[in-house]
Order: C-alpha cells, then sequence, then structure tokens
C-alpha cells in the first residue's frame, strides 16, 4: 500500500484570515508544514487548498499542490477530493496534517501511519499528548480527548474532558492527581476507502455543535485509535498570540 501525506489549508480563518501564509521567521506558515512533511516517509506529500494564493504560494517553494472546492466542511471533505482527483487506491493510507503545526515533527507523522497499519482492520488512527497546566485544560482553544482501556476515542471535546467533579467544584481548580488529561494532536491517518465513507454520511449533530469533525466517525459507531505522541508537536497556531509564541521560538532557534 502506498502513503501519502496530505495538508489541508484554507484562506479564511474567523481568527487569523490568511492563515497558511502569515510569516514565520521569513517563511510561510504553510512552507514549515510542508517541510517536516517531507521528512517522514511517504509517496508524495500534497497540499490541498481552495484558495489560489495558497496554491501559488506553495508552487513557488516546490509544493505539489491540488485546487479543491471552497464548499468543503472539513479537512477531511478537502481530502477526499484530493484522493478522487489522484486515484489513490482504497487500501493507501493517507495522514492529514493541520496547516497550522509547523513545529510537527517527522516522528509523529510515521507514528500515527504505523499504528494505523499495524491494525489491520483500523480506519482511522490520531495522536494525543499530556494535558500539563489547568489553565492548558480550561482553555476552549485547545482540544482534549478522552479514551478507553485500548487507547479507543471515547470523545472530542473544546471542553475539559472527563469532569472532574470534586476538584473542579472548587474555587482554585487543580488537575486530578489520579488522572491524565490529554490534548488532541490535530493530525489523523486513514484508510482511503474509509475517508470515501466518511463523506457520504455528510455532518453529524456532534460534530456541528462543537466544530469537530472527528466526531462525525464516532457519531457513527466507527472507532479512532490514539496513541500518546512520542514527540511533543509543539503548540498549533489558533489565535494571535499563538502565532506571536511560535515566531518567538523560531526567533530564539
Amino acid at each position: 500500500m502506498a502513503r501519502y501525506i496530505v495538508i489541508p489549508a484554507r484562506y479564511q480563518s474567523s481568527r487569523l484570515p490568511g492563515k497558511p501564509l502569515l510569516d514565520i521567521a521569513g517563511k510561510p506558515m504553510i512552507q514549515h508544514v510542508y517541510e517536516r512533511a517531507m521528512e517522514a516517509k511517504s509517496d508524495g506529500v500534497i497540499i490541498a487548498t481552495d484558495d489560489e494564493k495558497i496554491a501559488n504560494c506553495a508552487s513557488e517553494f516546490g509544493a505539489k499542490v491540488c485546487l479543491t472546492s471552497k464548499l468543503h466542511q472539513s479537512g477531511t471533505e478537502r481530502i477526499s477530493e484530493v484522493i478522487d482527483k489522484l486515484n489513490f487506491l482504497d487500501d493507501d493510507i493517507v495522514i492529514n496534517i493541520q496547516g497550522d503545526e509547523p513545529l510537527i515533527p517527522s516522528a509523529i507523522i510515521n507514528q500515527v501511519a504505523e499504528n494505523l497499519q499495524q491494525r489491520k482492520t483500523l480506519k482511522m488512527a490520531t495522536l494525543c499528548e499530556p494535558i500539563k497546566t489547568v489553565e492548558e485544560l480550561f482553555d476552549l482553544n485547545i482540544n482534549k480527548v478522552t479514551m478507553d482501556a485500548e487507547g479507543y476515542a471515547i470523545y472530542f471535546s473544546h471542553a475539559p474532558i472527563p469532569w472532574c467533579r470534586d476538584e473542579f467544584s472548587k474555587v482554585k481548580k487543580k488537575l486530578p492527581e489520579d488522572f491524565i488529561y490529554y490534548r488532541h494532536i490535530g493530525i489523523y491517518a486513514y484508510r482511503t476507502g474509509f475517508v470515501k465513507q466518511y463523506v457520504k454520511w455528510g455532518s453529524s449533530p456532534l460534530e456541528k455543535i462543537e466544530v469537530l469533525e472527528q466526531l462525525r466517525v464516532l457519531w457513527h459507531g466507527e472507532r479512532i485509535h490514539v496513541a500518546v505522541a512520542k514527540e511533543s508537536p509543539g503548540p498549533g497556531i489558533d489565535t494571535k498570540t499563538d502565532l506571536e509564541l511560535i515566531r518567538s521560538e523560531y526567533k530564539n532557534k
């Protein structure tokens, strides 16, 4: 089976318009993500976008680009169009890297693909990392995930899940000592045949209310394996504060 990496990138963003093209250390954000993807094992890296400005920028730094519809509601829907246009086989593996994770290490890109490949009946896999502060847990810009005993996702949310009744009822909240909370990392591996099924389902109520595309999968009774990442991907970029933090990290390097 082949392994492809697709980076969905759209221009419109409610909090950071034109986010993929924002400058970080002399390069657009999308180029940093692309360069990290190129360090991983794959049979090709494709940037999937609905915007000519992003497409032209990506072409300038040598990326393969697939122009897609502006009507897609999620990165996975955008990837489905790439799968059709490039004629991927149903058993191929596609890795979806969010275009706002410029520090993502190649090791975890390989990890999520291998987790899927090793589980023959699994259709989708993703990663997480421990949450270390109560401030991070209650940050609504950070997605959380909770898993069962075998590492399969029970639920994803912007909210703190599960709710620790005893600790969180206090005025000064703190993380419980006997439970680990996890941040969901924005990377997925799918079998391409499953992506075709995903888009046929259409949006689910959970997906719409949380604005989290992976909830469509749980709504329809499918499983997502969630492993703890071997390396931290660093912070994603959702706000201007996140952007300035990343810029500072690159400047310090």
